[in-house]
């Protein structure tokens, strides 16, 4: 099977090759269960455990007991949005979030909403923006949480997040991020943008998937969602997937000593890729391409094409028309339609997200591959 050039990191990473050389020991030879506190096997696994800890906690600014190891970045939102709504029922039952979060966030917002919950889903503009006015109308004295996502995975639009988290605090409210698309692609210190909740998965920054972590802050009590053990200070119980966070540990740790440079080259990577397309195809136009975006992330809209015909015949490149989680649904994409697009538009949107293995020559490659296609429509 020839494969397209990959142009949709936003979905998942490739692992990178020395996660995958650090991780194999403990798929083998090194496969002692971390609980198991009796002998060196155990031991062995712990040590792992707690190294890989410390690098995710290195990446986030983060002490390494505020890390709470998860199966990725899913459970890690429903952890802190439902463990948070459990254990401050007693002071409020309202949380504040936004139209265009991930499917993670909204589903678990309306599932409680089912159990109590009041929910405010704010709107954005037609950049993607959120309104720090409207946020701040939007408290009320039973508000217990804020949750807002750092970037956004369709468009890239970047949400003020520290400004966020100083209002949320200046009305003693919890403020908790899902960071899954913006870690590993422009710096997050928890302690300087003062969150309290953040959440991430490993195969967004090329490490293995079915792992993630949720940093939280200490002294912030959340009820756990899982049962068994009281693993990881109590609130997420299970045996940990010590591989899998092993080859966490090591991604965080070359995300952190990688994301200035390959910032600023996959940002000129894209904006060729923009300029190029706008240039040379009519009616087309960067959706948030206004607004700060991340560095490897566009989402252009081609007109009154027909997105899946459209996205169909690209078949020399691998890119989406929105979040993986949505990619069954013949809906158009929920966060263009919160920004405003019409469901045309919506429709003929493609999402190209570009990472470590991108070259300018996938770049010229994608440019003329896509000029040809539309030539045919």
């Amino acid at each position: 099977m020839k494969y397209p050039i990959y142009m949709d990191y936003n979905a998942t990473t490739p692992l990178d090759k020395k996660v995958l050389e650090v991780m194999l020991p403990y798929l083998t030879e090194h496969f002692g269960n971390a609980a198991s506190r009796s002998h060196a096997y155990g031991w062995k696994a712990a040590e792992a455990i707690e190294t890989a800890r410390q690098q995710v906690a290195n990446l986030l600014g983060a002490n390494e007991k505020e890390i709470i190891f998860t199966s990725g970045a899913t459970e890690s939102v429903n952890l802190a949005i439902k463990g948070t709504f459990e254990a401050l029922r007693h002071k409020g039952s309202h949380i504040i979030t936004v139209k265009t979060e991930h499917k993670a966030v909204l589903d678990t917002c309306q599932h409680l909403e089912k159990l109590g919950a009041s929910i405010t889903y704010l709107d954005v503009d037609t950049e993607g923006n959120l309104s720090l006015e409207n946020l701040e109308k939007a408290i009320r004295k039973e508000t217990i949480m804020i949750s807002v996502m750092a970037a956004n995975n369709e468009n890239g639009v970047i949400y003020p997040f520290q400004e966020i988290a100083k209002i949320a605090h200046q009305n003693h409210i919890l403020f908790h991020t899902d960071a899954t698309q913006a870690i590993g692609k422009i710096p997050i210190n928890v302690l300087e943008d003062d969150i309290d909740l953040l959440s991430l998965s490993g195969h967004k920054i090329y490490g293995p998937k079915g792992v993630g972590a949720l940093f939280v802050r200490k002294k912030i009590n959340i009820i756990a969602q899982q049962d068994g053990g009281k693993h990881e200070r109590g609130m997420r119980s299970g045996t940990l997937n010590v591989a899998g966070i092993v080859g966490l540990g090591e991604a965080a740790e070359i995300c952190q000593n990688t994301m200035d440079n390959e910032g600023i080259r996959l940002e000129n990577l894209r904006n060729k890729l923009e300029k190029n397309i706008l240039a040379n195809v009519t009616n087309t136009a960067i959706n948030g391409g206004l607004a700060k975006r991340l560095p490897n992330t566009s989402n252009i809209s081609f007109g009154k094409i027909d997105g899946e015909q459209l996205l169909l015949s690209l078949n020399e490149i691998a890119v989406s028309n929105g979040s993986a989680c949505n990619s069954a649904s013949t809906e158009p994409s929920y966060v263009l339609k919160a920004m405003g697009l019409a469901d045309e538009l919506a429709y003929s949107s493609i999402r190209f997200s570009l990472g470590r293995m991108t070259q300018e020559e996938d770049i010229d490659i994608a440019i003329n591959h896509i000029s040809e296609v539309l030539k045919k429509f």
